[in-house]
């Protein structure tokens, strides 16, 4: 189906890729791994058409192909999913659909003769007059998927797809991309999680530094050979369990009773309680949906109607703007990075140094050169893979922004408590270990952490008591040290023990 030749990219003096060559047959699923950084979608957007490699020759289906646009890719028969997903909010899920089709629009009748055709091949259907802004995210990303199959493609991109979902709509996502190969189509997926990499693709290609370390026949390989490729050694797939000093008596941050409503009247929180001790990790697990995403939310002061208290060190901050909040000791590190944690048009420096400009002032302007070295040695302690400290933030992998947004947040002056919403999304083995190691280290400074996530196995072991949202509601606490920890939560998360 595609074949890759000796590609190479360099943006500047920094090669992304370099020398990588790879085969992706007919109706296989095949995976490329690799952690944060290595290249995995600038591969992929090279093969899409969004931009061009700097060296290396392209063949699909035995034919040349070199593509200057993804209107190219389109007509050749090749879909792509983003990570950060394409849709437009404003309008709904058939009004997303009909965009971008030859003509003033895709008609309605042969729109639902496809969407039945879909639903029936591999199982996807969707809400057409839904709202797309009040979907939740899975149900995005299966419109996204749809979308990309309207067009009937033969080889179909999807960038860290599973990145978003929880364990449900993972396993209807790998059904999904197993009946697209039944179906006699490609599906290349970017993922870094080796488990759905041993349970779907036919084939890997682990890239580590650009380059191309390892991978192979997915019969012929074990998920331990492509960990050692992918990190250059043996790496524990699971996270030790943390180890600190006990937790304070001191609350550092408290929510009292606090509710609000979505957007369509239905109840997001009902009645929340929680409070997370200095020194002390809350954990809040759960399906996606049950109101998680509401609380960070409200806890970093965005413009939420809700009723309820919330404290931080005693001071009531319920009415506080976000900037107010950062002042008074509350580090935020969003659930959606892109959208709320960087501003892409800026730099790494000036997106690190967004909250402490206060601090670079002389004669009333900005002293860049005192920035810079502020933000290099944040670079280099919090290992950001960049050119250097001025290029843009989003020029940086998924995993490294999310660094940039660490970095910034636990460095805020008088820091008391941090709000962590999904901080390992999309992040590989090794940058999720630096993630809950900073968590830990400035818990064990007298922080109190409360962690948003549905990782289970990394609140395991992070945290010291785990919270589960069920329906707006916070169930537990569950105690992290019990023999029976991982079935109690499991069982609260789907409703068994509400």
């Amino acid at each position: 189906m595609l074949t890759l030749n000796a590609i190479g990219k360099r943006y500047g003096d920094v090669d992304a890729l370099t020398d990588v060559s790879m085969t992706v047959a007919p109706g296989t699923v095949h995976c490329i791994l690799g952690e944060n950084g290595a290249g995995k979608s600038t591969l992929c957007n090279i093969v899409f058409g969004t931009t061009a490699a700097s060296i290396g020759t392209m063949t699909l289906q035995d034919k040349p192909y070199s593509p200057t646009s993804p209107a190219d890719a389109i007509a050749s028969g090749i879909a792509m999913v983003h990570q950060h997903f394409s849709l437009v909010n404003t309008m709904t899920v058939r009004e997303n659909l009909l965009l971008g089709h030859r003509g003033y629009r895709l008609p309605l009748d042969r729109l639902d003769a496809d969407l039945r055709r879909i639903d029936d091949s591999y199982g996807l259907s969707v809400d057409l007059d839904a709202p797309t802004a009040e979907l939740p995210v899975g149900a995005r990303q299966k419109v996204e998927i749809v979308k990309a199959l309207l067009r009937q493609p033969s080889l179909i991109l999807l960038d860290e797809p599973t990145a978003v979902l929880d364990p449900g709509e993972i396993d209807s996502l790998i059904e999904t991309c197993r009946a697209l190969a039944d179906d006699g189509k490609s599906v290349v997926m970017i993922t870094h999680k080796l488990g759905e990499v041993s349970r779907v693709a036919d084939e890997a290609t682990v890239l580590r530094g650009g380059r191309v370390t390892g991978g192979g026949v997915m019969a012929q390989t074990t998920v331990g050979a492509l960990l050692t490729d992918m990190v250059g050694t043996e790496t524990a797939t699971t996270h030790a369990r943390r180890l600190g000093p006990a937790p304070s008596r001191e609350v550092a941050m408290r929510v009292e009773q606090v509710s609000c409503a979505r957007s369509d009247g239905s109840i997001a929180l009902d009645g929340v309680d929680l409070s997370v001790r200095r020194g002390e990790i809350v954990g809040i697990a759960g399906v996606e949906g049950n109101g998680q995403s509401e609380l960070a939310s409200i806890l970093s002061g965005a413009e939420i109607s809700h009723t309820g208290r919330i404290t931080l060190n005693e001071r009531d901050i319920t009415a506080v703007n976000p900037a107010g909040r950062t002042r008074a000791g509350l580090g935020v590190v969003p659930e959606d990075r892109q959208a709320e944690g960087i501003v892409g048009d800026l730099t790494i420096t000036e997106n690190l140094l967004l909250p402490r400009t206060r601090e670079f002032r002389r004669f009333g302007l900005l002293n860049r050169a005192a920035m810079q070295t502020a933000s290099t040695a944040a670079i280099d302690e919090y290992s950001i893979r960049t050119s250097g400290p001025d290029a843009p933030i989003r020029s940086l992998s998924g995993g490294n922004q999310q660094k940039v947004v660490l970095a910034r947040e636990l460095s805020i002056d008088g820091l008391s408590a941090v709000v962590a919403a999904q901080p390992t999304r999309g992040l590989d083995i090794g940058s999720v270990g630096f993630v809950l190691d900073r968590l830990r280290e400035v818990a064990n400074d007298g922080v109190g952490v409360l962690v948003i996530s549905s990782e289970m196995d990394e609140l395991m072991a992070v945290c010291d008591r785990i919270l589960v949202a069920y329906r707006g509601r916070l169930l537990g606490p569950i105690d992290v040290d019990s023999a029976t920890a991982q079935d109690e939560i499991t069982e609260l998360m789907m409703g068994v023990a509400a």
